[in-house]
């Protein structure tokens, strides 16, 4: 029913009489994130499982017995509906990314701060602040796929996912309606432009650059003529095999010599803390683009910086 399934393959000995009712299927979806997997293991907000039989359900509860111990709550159901909860549950985030961003749209408009808007926002129970963090969309391996697969098994039994459809759509464009705002401000033209892209991974604290939208960035730029300078705490190594045609810097220092721009593209904790005046020194010219809003309009104005973050007006 699902693409993301694993198959387990039992070898029996020739001639074994193997009975149906030696066997079953559960399926148990995983909620691991990428960076804290061990953490989300060791206290899951919830653990799945979906079974065809009590047998089945008794073993894999005795196996999150230490788990049930610390009033981890269990959910047991039939396999469509557990596999059903881990795409939903996916898409679901992806569906407060993708609202978020548009929301920002709005808010370098009209003047308003989607920051603040987001904070109000979740402040609410009913909505949460998780995933309220505008950007330039989500990427990795698990979000892109599942919103995908989920439409696909839609589609497959012809039922109407239009919502999970423009969730999806509106991730796609999202880096390219970035790199649109960064060409405009250079009057569209930025052959030649040296950019300090900080960030390569698709998220902090991994390696993984598959579905950056950083890569992604990078890319768009080079081939429109730009030198880019990048700089990746872990994911360099990754990058160069996507993308091996830009420079790759052995410091946020070293990527930032002769650069026009510097883009803020992951947070990692190491770019929350960036000595804006030695970097200047290095720079050509003083600008910002903070695609996660880590830092101040107000006070890299004060530096003599242009600032440019997300959901916030120039």
């Amino acid at each position: 029913m699902f693409i993301n399934a694993f198959a387990l393959v039992i070898f029996v000995p020739a001639g074994t009489n193997i009975k149906k009712t030696m066997f079953d299927t559960v399926s148990n979806p995983e909620f691991l994130r990428e960076g804290s997997a061990i953490s989300d293991f060791m206290r899951p907000d919830r653990v799945v499982i979906g079974c065809e039989s009590l047998k089945a359900e008794k073993i894999m509860r005795e196996l999150y017995r230490p788990l049930y111990l610390l009033e981890t709550p269990i959910v047991s159901t039939t396999i469509e509906s557990a596999e059903i909860i881990k795409y939903a549950s996916n898409s679901f985030l992806a569906t407060k990314i993708a609202f978020i961003n548009q929301v920002a749209d709005l808010c370098e408009v009209v003047g308003g701060n989607v920051q603040d808007v987001a904070k109000a926002m979740g402040l609410d129970k009913r909505i949460g602040s998780k995933f309220l963090h505008a950007g330039p969309g989500f990427g990795g391996s698990c979000f892109p796929k599942d919103v995908k697969a989920f439409i696909s098994t839609a589609n497959k039994f012809n039922v109407n996912f239009s919502i999970v459809d423009s969730v999806n759509l509106s991730n796609q464009r999202r880096p390219e309606e970035i790199i649109s705002k960064i060409v405009k401000h250079f009057d569209n033209d930025v052959k030649d432009r040296v950019f300090s892209i900080l960030g390569l991974s698709f998220k902090p604290n991994t390696d993984d650059v598959r579905e950056s939208t950083s890569i992604i960035i990078a890319e768009s730029l080079s081939k429109k003529g730009a030198i880019i300078n990048a700089y990746d705490p872990q994911g360099m190594k990754n990058a160069k095999i996507i993308l091996p045609n830009i420079n790759y810097s052995s410091s946020i220092e070293e990527s930032c010599v002769d650069a026009d721009a510097i883009i803020i593209a992951t947070e990692w904790n190491e770019f929350r803390a960036l000595d804006f005046k030695t970097l200047k020194r290095k720079m050509k010219n003083y600008i910002i683009f903070d695609l996660r809003n880590i830092y101040n309009k107000d006070e890299l104005n004060n530096l003599e910086f242009v600032y440019h973050g997300i959901g916030k007006s120039t």
